[in-house]
C-alpha cells in the first residue's frame, strides 16, 4: 500500500502556535510541507523564487485569477497572494502532505473551488492563554494585540465549519494527534500497490 498524498487546509488564530506545531510534526513526517504561494510583492533579501514564493507581476497574477488557477487568493497590504492549484496538486500527486496555512476566508475559497481537501482548525487552550502568548512575544503594540484577539474570537466561532480540530495545549500531545490525523486521512486515499502497478504503462 503506497502512502497517499494529502491536501490539508489548516487555520488557527495568530499566536496559537501553528508553526511550532508543524515543525514538531515534520520531525515524524518529513514529507509534510507548506505550499508555496504566488505573490506580486517583490522578493526580499535571501528569498528564492519557487522556494519561498512564486514572484509574479500584477498582470500575470490577474490573468491567473481569470483562468481559475488559484485555489484561493487575497489582497494583503496592497500585494496579491494566492495558492496555485497546479503546484499543490502536483506535490500531492508525489505523496506529499501539502499544508495550506490560511485564514477562514481562504479556507472558504478552497471549499468553493471544489478541490478535495481535509480541513483542520488549531485551537488555543483558552483565550486567556492565547492572550498571554501574544503579549509574551513582546513584538507587537497593545492595540495590535487587541485587534488580533478580536479577530481570533471571530475565527474560533467558525471552527465548527472544519472537519477536524486540535487544541494546542501541549505540544507533544497535539503533535501526536496531528500525526494520527494525517495517517488516517492518507490511509483513506492510499492506492494499493497492485492497482498502481496495473495502471503504470
Amino acid at each position: 500500500m503506497s502512502k497517499g498524498g494529502l491536501l490539508l487546509v489548516m487555520t488557527g488564530p495568530s499566536g496559537v502556535g501553528k508553526s511550532t506545531l508543524v515543525r514538531r510534526v515534520q520531525q515524524d513526517l518529513p514529507e509534510v510541507r507548506f505550499s508555496v504561494s504566488c505573490t506580486t510583492r517583490g522578493a526580499r533579501e535571501g528569498e528564492v523564487h519557487g522556494s519561498d514564493y512564486f514572484f509574479v507581476s500584477v498582470p500575470d497574477f490577474e490573468e491567473r485569477v481569470g483562468r481559475g488557477e488559484f485555489l484561493e487568493h487575497a489582497s494583503v497590504h496592497g500585494n496579491l497572494y494566492g495558492t496555485l492549484r497546479s503546484h499543490v496538486m502536483d506535490e500531492v500527486g508525489t505523496g506529499a502532505v501539502m499544508l495550506l496555512d490560511i485564514d477562514v476566508q481562504g479556507a472558504a475559497q478552497v471549499r468553493a473551488s471544489g478541490q478535495e481537501a481535509t480541513y483542520l482548525f488549531i485551537l488555543p487552550p483558552s483565550f486567556e492563554v492565547l492572550e498571554q502568548r501574544l503579549r509574551g512575544r513582546a513584538t507587537d503594540a497593545a492595540e495590535v494585540i487587541d485587534r488580533r484577539l478580536k479577530t481570533a474570537r471571530s475565527e474560533v466561532e467558525q471552527a465548527a465549519l472544519f472537519e477536524h480540530s486540535i487544541v494546542n495545549d501541549d505540544l507533544e500531545r497535539a503533535a501526536a494527534e496531528f500525526v494520527e490525523l494525517i495517517g488516517t486521512c492518507r490511509a483513506a486515499t492510499a492506492v494499493p500497490d497492485s492497482n498502481r502497478a496495473a495502471s503504470d504503462p
